[in-house]
């Protein structure tokens, strides 16, 4: 069984430039059973096996949970893609989500359009499909950049006009990959954000960089901070108030306390400083509570 559909515009520039590309594509006249050219034909889940050029290794089951159930309302907008592998068995090239997400949800077969590609060119596939639609951290969109260009033989230019990001987003990723592993773990799990991590490249030797990145989990560094740091000078340090010697109460003020108390049905207390400064607390349960206790001061004669 397939359905007819047109391409959707929802995939990224690289992603489509490569599925157009005749050397990957089903040619016209060619079929294979229940595989149709050039529309999605409905593939067995059990017949598809995950792309092992995946280079995203977590998958946040809570958002997996809800494309499942989105999935069983609405179905599967977007297509997987997928090369044949013989014998009636496929292998995903995009789509990895949906792909589990759909067996989660115990789906027989699935929407995916059927493509031919040899090894390098899947990787290049998925790595491209993977920086343009998945939520990536910085350090796995770096990893998938320096994949791009070591394993498919590319120049960042080449690589820039493929994703549709400037040569500068991929240096500044590229850049990452030279930090301590201990900075790059911190990156993915979310300990310091990317603006931390471009500050802490420009710290100088790996010592300076990790006592830096210490210092930011410690002291909830800001990227200003960590970039003056970087530059040799010390983030402003908040100034702590200088503690008042607290003094006893009299037993004028004591007496008075527990008067004032009683008198509010409250609990009253007072706070002296050997400067001669202080307060006085009046201590409230609730917003009823505390109306209570201003109607009886604006009623005090």
């Amino acid at each position: 069984m397939s359905t007819k559909s047109n391409k959707r515009p929802a995939l990224g520039k690289g992603l489509g430039a490569l599925l157009s590309n005749a050397a990957t594509d089903i040619t016209s006249n060619h079929s294979d059973g229940n595989d149709v050219v050039n529309s999605i034909a409905m593939i067995k889940v059990a017949d598809i096996e995950a792309n092992p050029f995946n280079p995203r290794t977590k998958f946040d089951e809570e958002a997996l949970e809800d494309l499942k159930n989105s999935i069983l309302q609405h179905g599967i907008i977007q297509p997987l893609t997928v090369r044949k592998m013989g014998r009636g068995k496929y292998q995903l090239i995009s789509g990895e989500r949906r792909f589990r997400a759909s067996q989660l949800a115990e789906l027989e077969e699935v929407p995916a359009y059927i493509r031919i590609a040899d090894d390098q060119t899947m990787l290049e596939m998925a790595l491209v499909e993977n920086i343009q639609r998945e939520d990536l951290n910085a350090i796995e969109v770096a990893l998938s950049y320096q994949r791009l260009l070591e394993e498919c033989d590319l120049t960042q230019e080449q690589l820039s006009q493929k994703i549709s990001k400037s040569r500068s987003s991929i240096t500044n990723h590229l850049r990452l990959l030279k930090l301590p592993v201990e900075i790059q773990l911190g990156v993915i799990d979310n300990s310091i954000s990317m603006g931390h991590a471009r500050a802490l490249v420009n710290a100088g030797t790996e010592e300076e960089q990790l006592r830096i990145f210490h210092r930011i989990l410690e002291d909830k560094l800001s990227v200003r901070d960590v970039e003056k740091m970087a530059n040799g000078s010390a983030p402003e340090s908040p100034q702590k108030p200088a503690t008042k010697e607290k003094l006893s109460l009299t037993d004028v003020e004591a007496n008075f306390k527990k008067q004032f108390g009683s008198h509010l049905s409250s609990r009253v207390d007072i706070k002296k400083a050997t400067d001669g400064t202080g307060k006085i607390i009046i201590k409230f349960d609730s917003e009823n509570d505390l109306n209570r206790i201003i109607e009886i001061l604006n009623n005090a004669e």
